[in-house]
């Protein structure tokens, strides 16, 4: 059997229960194939980058697999005929990932550097550099309007 990782897009307007019932049917058909699901994770419900069909968010969902190809396929084309799947993409690995996936990994807000200046360098003062130099250009109130 070969080894998958399987990542599907969810509707917007579904419950979590039901991304969690989409997966359980899912498993359900890799196993009555002769496959099994490893490691499962759900990532919520994000932005999409486009509009597909008309949403603007999805739930993801991604689920390690072994199985044989026609398990793959049946589950592909059950897929293609849900209403409330998006999206999906198999491709084939050679060994699955340890430990949660990279969208699990993000680091937390706290671990990040902060904004107002603390893990910077001082700021440069540009209060005291001279004014550009408009050439003969009037200030603004006073040009004439320009005629068309």
């Amino acid at each position: 059997m070969a080894l998958y990782e399987h990542v599907f897009l969810a509707r917007q307007d579904v419950s979590a229960q039901q991304v969690d019932a989409l997966v359980e049917q899912y498993k359900g058909v890799i196993e009555a194939h002769g496959g099994k699901v490893g490691r499962v994770e759900n990532w919520g419900l994000k932005s999409l980058t486009y509009r597909i069909k008309k949403n603007r968010k999805a739930h993801y969902a991604l689920m390690d697999i072994d199985a044989p190809a026609a398990a793959i396929h049946e589950m592909e084309r059950q897929m293609r005929i849900n209403e409330d799947v998006l999206r999906y993409m198999t491709i084939a690995v050679e060994a699955h990932e340890e430990g949660p996936s990279a969208m699990m990994q993000k680091r937390d807000r706290d671990d990040r550097p902060r904004r107002d200046g603390d893990d910077r360098g001082p700021r440069r003062d540009f209060g005291d550099r001279p004014r550009r130099d408009f050439g003969d250009r009037a200030p603004r109130g006073d040009r004439p309007a320009r005629e068309a």
